[in-house]
């Protein structure tokens, strides 16, 4: 709570949790560099240590996408969990003038998910093909994907070829009770 008091002050918190040793805020997206260049510059915070970049797909809700930022202090031996929601629409700026180690988690959120990180150096497939169609990552990705990669005896080589699903794909409410 000590934290949350400090925070306040600076950066516009809309949501506040503690679990256990972790401290877990959400900021608007618009604030996001403004957030993460004083929880790294402040002298009682010294959130110098991002530790990693994550993305969650919360399908047909207003915000489909979350962020997640996990800082690490190590001066004062705290960790900070950054939560930004946007929808499909939108873009997420780039960190790495702020923390140079982003540019992979960014390229992987990218590639993953599809979330388009403004004004990134290097923003390509980091995880999948540079021919991969979608994002395997978003709950509307197809288990089976969109191609078949299989070893033709005839030809004696690799083929691939567009699968071709006996039922069209379908999207399930899984609110409705049966």
């Amino acid at each position: 709570m000590k934290l949350f008091k400090e925070l306040k002050n600076f950066i516009p918190i809309i949501v506040y949790q503690h679990y256990k040793k972790e401290s877990i805020i959400t900021i608007p997206n618009k604030c996001l560099l403004f957030s993460l260049k004083i929880l790294k510059k402040h002298v009682g915070l010294q959130y110098n240590l991002l530790t990693c970049i994550s993305g969650v797909d919360l399908f047909n809700k207003k915000y489909r996408f979350n962020v997640v930022y996990e800082l690490l202090s190590i001066t004062y031996n705290s960790r900070l969990r950054l939560k930004v929601f946007i929808n499909e629409l939108n873009f997420i700026s780039s960190i790495t003038n702020i923390y140079i180690n982003s540019n992979w988690w960014e390229r992987e959120v990218w590639d993953l998910y599809g979330i388009y990180f403004d004004k990134h150096p290097d923003l390509r497939r980091i995880l999948t093909d540079y021919g991969f169609e979608g994002h395997p990552m978003r709950k509307d990705f197809p288990q089976t994907g969109y191609i078949e990669v299989r070893y033709d005896e005839n030809k004696k080589r690799v083929v691939v070829e567009p699968l071709e699903l006996m039922q069209e794909f379908r999207l399930f409410n899984f609110e409705t009770p049966w």
